[in-house]
């Protein structure tokens, strides 16, 4: 195997060796599983569950219960940030990403085994929400873990390179699921409301078993491992509090930006097959589209991260992408295939990912070891809240008729200009190690970070290989 030689925190850290690529596989597979059952979930609230779970209301009033459903995940995502960045900054990240893994993928299986509205009455809706807090817990700590262990295991100058690939495997994720949704959705009305939506849900099984496997068979993080025979690894929420909440708060508003992406993936669909009536699997086709384009950008725009630092990647991919919903949604509103298609490209396959690539390393650079799990789950995880409540609310505030994504446009861009701004206001952490990081972070050499300097030796010793298997 070809290896890269790197910077090490200390002598002792030879002991742990970094494995770059098995990181990176085991965040993708992670990410895959999380946002093929988010996004599963997402396209059933939008077209099958106002009618499955609340078929006593009218169809707007259905709709509306249906997408508060998705959002409810996001409610319980803060709450679950909190234990699962414990456990991941004081046990490992192995351990919460090993956890993560089996909760996510048992309650989806449990969603495609549900009785309906007509089998229990209330009990269903109820079991539903029940689920779907489970799915948030999970995927409170599964972002967070899986950037951090890939962030500790590569390689200090392509750090944003291999962090993404747990967004590249978002992407995946969303690839897959829209494919398996493509000939479920032009199934009878019948079928499709009584057993083919959970067809998507139980083949959740198979991504479950094999992340499991992978993540089984992982090694902890050198600079975790470090964290914890020097005893820093203690209560890693106190710390957190104590010294690094504007760094949570900074966090907290950048991932406002994911709003493009749950109103694209949520509201946008059921704005375009409900009320403007275009054809729902046309539109599936178009999110495929848009995500695979996002599966060759983000790589590139990590790459490009890496070479002139996050910030000025991030505030133009945020800005870019909620300026272009005005794009988008005006496009479905036009009914011209051709312009959706170019614009949903743009926006979502290109322009975001932007931000989307490399948001990993750069929340995960703006902690030290000690606490970077929770700091990044409890910062990602109340802005995603807010993000994943955005389909609830734009489909109260939309307008009548198909001029109504005008507000919704708005509150996209506006979200995204508070990501941006609070990402301005953070520190560039492309040329610093992550030894440099933890240093400033605890107030050790602050003032040459502050000034931008790098130690000549601290990016490449030749002390340290990295195994890339």
């Amino acid at each position: 195997m070809e290896s890269t030689n790197s910077h090490s925190a200390s002598p002792d850290a030879d002991r742990w060796t970094k494995t770059p690529r098995k990181a990176a596989v085991a965040g993708w597979i992670g990410s895959v599983l999380e946002y093929y059952d988010f996004f599963i979930y997402g396209t059933a609230a939008a077209l099958v569950f106002g009618k499955v779970f609340f078929p006593s209301a009218n169809p707007t009033t259905g709709t509306l219960l249906s997408l508060a459903t998705y959002g409810v995940a996001y409610v319980a995502r803060p709450v679950g940030a909190v234990f699962m960045g414990h456990l991941g900054d004081k046990h490992g990240r192995k351990r919460v990403l090993v956890l993560t893994v089996t909760v996510m993928g048992l309650a989806t299986f449990l969603v495609g085994c549900l009785p309906t509205y007509a089998d229990i009455g209330l009990g269903a809706p109820a079991l539903l929400v029940a689920l779907r807090l489970l799915q948030g817990l999970a995927a409170s700590g599964e972002q967070a873990g899986a950037n951090s262990l890939t962030l500790e295991h590569a390689p200090e100058h392509r750090r944003a390179y291999h962090t993404s690939f747990t967004l590249s495997g978002t992407q995946a994720g969303l690839v897959i699921a829209t494919a398996i949704w493509l000939p479920i959705g032009s199934l009878p009305e019948h079928q499709l409301t009584t057993w083919g939506w959970r067809i998507p849900f139980l083949l959740s099984a198979v991504v479950t078993i094999a992340g499991l496997i992978i993540r089984r068979k992982l090694d902890e993080t050198p600079a975790f491992q470090q964290a914890a025979d020097e005893g820093t690894a203690q209560v890693p929420f106190t710390g957190l509090l104590r010294d690094h909440s504007p760094a949570v708060l900074r966090v907290t508003f950048a991932a406002l930006a994911s709003t493009v992406s749950t109103i694209f993936t949520v509201y946008a669909l059921s704005f375009a097959v409900k009320t403007v009536g275009l054809d729902d699997t046309t539109m599936l086709w178009v999110a495929i589209a848009a995500n695979v384009v996002a599966l060759a950008s983000i790589p590139a725009w990590a790459t490009l991260a890496d070479r002139i630092g996050r910030r000025p990647v991030f505030i133009f991919g945020a800005l870019g992408s909620g300026a272009l919903m005005f794009a988008y949604l005006g496009a479905i509103a036009s009914r011209q295939y051709a312009l959706i298609f170019l614009a949903a490209i743009a926006m979502s396959g290109v322009v975001y990912s932007a931000q989307n690539g490399i948001w990993p390393s750069l929340f995960g650079e703006m902690f030290p070891t000690r606490v970077r799990l929770s700091g990044v789950a409890i910062g990602t995880q109340i802005g995603f809240a807010l993000g994943g409540l955005a389909p609830t609310l734009a489909t109260a505030i939309a307008g009548k008729g198909s001029g109504g994504w005008v507000p919704v446009a708005c509150l996209t861009l506006a979200a995204s200009i508070l990501a941006a701004v609070a990402v301005l206001s953070a520190r560039e952490t492309r040329e610093l190690s992550l030894a440099e990081i933890d240093a400033v972070a605890e107030n050790r050499g602050a003032s040459a970070a502050g000034r931008g300097e790098v130690r000549p030796s601290a990016r490449r010793s030749p002390e340290k290989s990295y195994i890339t298997n």
